[in-house]
């Protein structure tokens, strides 16, 4: 489900930047998982033939293959798989534009204001938020991340969501790291479970998973574990400046969103998108405006 999901998202979100003319440093090169291990890449192996049933074009590669496909990369690994249609970019760069073509088209966007309580009756819904402003709408989509939980239970449902924390370090690519120190193709080490892609002049590296509630703060050791990463996968890099941050991904029991109808008129799911959040985002968009159409 996933996969397909993915799929659909992935060229909705093309299409989106394309037609707008969004610049979010969208890199088309590639995704690529390696494996250090013929277990590993065994076990992967067995999950592709379910991905490549599902329509996504992903093959293995041999250690010279991903050598070709990325030189920044140092270690030893027994084999990959590589996607060549995937891409990677920036998200807050791409969220900033999709905002700008939003307004554009008469949005009204509003940040910074809480929701304290929310309601469905006679076929509305009333939001009053901690400024006590009071609102009334004929529809609302609830997609707030980790938050979904405690308002989706104010309208009688219940979204399970748990707040999953990952780390993220992005490091400025400095004038004198050579042409092949710095990545260019999206990466997934899958012993480790961290992820690299390349943002313009800088490089992302995130992953981890802590259970610690609603927790944001960041925890050095954990950043540690990225730092020690980058330096042994990329030993060319050059780092100018170094940023650390961590975020609270909203995971469902099953990994998979919910997306769909609330018990009440009017009420609306797009949240628990887990990990996934910006590879599904258009996709699942594009299907509860749908819902919300034919409701």
């Amino acid at each position: 489900r996933l996969v397909r999901m993915a799929l659909h998202s992935r060229e909705r979100l093309r299409d989106i930047a394309n037609r707008e003319q969004i610049d979010f440093d969208m890199r088309e090169s590639g995704l690529m998982h390696v494996y250090a291990t013929k277990a590993q890449f065994e076990t992967a192996a067995g999950a592709n033939k379910i991905f490549t049933t599902c329509g996504l074009d992903r093959r293995a590669v041999t250690p010279a293959e991903i050598r070709t496909i990325e030189p920044a990369l140092s270690g030893d690994y027994y084999g990959g798989f590589f996607t060549p249609g995937d891409f990677s970019g920036d998200v807050h760069k791409f969220s900033l534009g999709l905002l700008d073509v939003c307004r554009a088209r008469g949005v009204e966007a509003r940040f910074g204001n809480g929701i304290r309580a929310i309601e469905a009756t006679g076929g509305k819904v009333r939001l009053v938020l901690e400024s006590d402003e009071d609102m009334t709408f004929d529809n609302v989509v609830i997609c707030a991340g980790v938050g979904s939980r405690r308002l989706a239970a104010m309208l009688g449902d219940r979204v399970n969501v748990y707040p999953v924390k990952g780390y993220s370090l992005t490091l400025d690519i400095a004038p004198e790291t050579p042409s092949d120190g710095a990545p260019k193709t999206a990466l997934l080490d899958e012993a480790a479970k961290i992820v690299t892609s390349r943002l313009g002049a800088r490089v992302r590296i995130a992953g981890l998973a802590e259970f610690r509630g609603r927790d944001l703060s960041i925890d050095p050791a954990r950043a540690a574990v990225l730092e020690r990463w980058a330096k042994v996968h990329f030993p060319r890099l050059i780092a100018d400046e170094t940023l650390t941050w961590a975020g609270l991904r909203p995971m469902m029991p099953s990994m998979t969103p919910t997306l769909g109808p609330g018990r009440k008129p009017g009420v609306f799911y797009n949240t628990g998108h887990g990990h996934l959040g910006w590879t599904l985002s258009a996709g699942t968009a594009e299907t509860i405006a749908g819902i919300v159409d034919n409701a």
